[in-house]
């Protein structure tokens, strides 16, 4: 498995695995899709801020996977804190692809001097809260009923990872 920056010929896998999670899934909380030039904007947009934008590439050539990272919150004094998303296509899951993305994610933050990053984790996806547990992350809180979504509340549960000993 080939883990790359993102190019904007991506964009097209990133969008499908994005609207999967919109559509089946708890793990985006929003109920509009998107398409490919909105994700070119986004990869765009992303980039010349300077986050990264991680791609899994399988065997076949395929996207497998994507992760990213970007503010936390707006204001200065959250300068040194990044939350961060990782998406895996559903024909890949379970496969490490996610360990494998968020492994070559959190060096990038460390390299940017970044000191938190922040995982928003729907908290009845025990498989992401277990994968950032084993990554290291520590669970610091859960916000009851935060969102809904598939006519449902939904509760938020915060995991954090230190990145630098500063």
């Amino acid at each position: 498995m080939l883990i790359r920056h993102a190019i904007a010929s991506d964009a097209e896998t990133i969008a499908e695995i994005y609207n999967d999670a919109v559509l089946n899934t708890t793990a985006i909380w929003n109920d509009n899709t998107v398409d490919r030039a909105n994700r070119q904007e986004w990869l765009q947009a992303r980039q010349q801020a300077g986050f990264p934008v991680l791609v899994a590439i399988d065997e076949q050539g395929n996207v497998a996977g994507y992760a990213t990272y970007g503010d936390w919150r707006p204001w200065d004094g959250y300068r040194h804190t990044v939350e961060h998303s990782v998406y895996v296509h559903p024909a890949m899951r379970g496969k490490g692809i996610g360990k494998s993305l968020m492994q070559s994610l959190i060096p990038l933050a460390v390299e940017q001097g970044k000191h938190i990053m922040v995982a928003g984790i729907e908290s009845t996806n025990t498989a992401s809260i277990s994968l950032h547990r084993k990554l290291g992350f520590v669970e610091v809180g859960t916000l009851r009923e935060v969102g809904t979504k598939f006519g449902r509340w939904l509760d938020l549960t915060f995991l954090q990872l230190r990145c630098s000993e500063a």
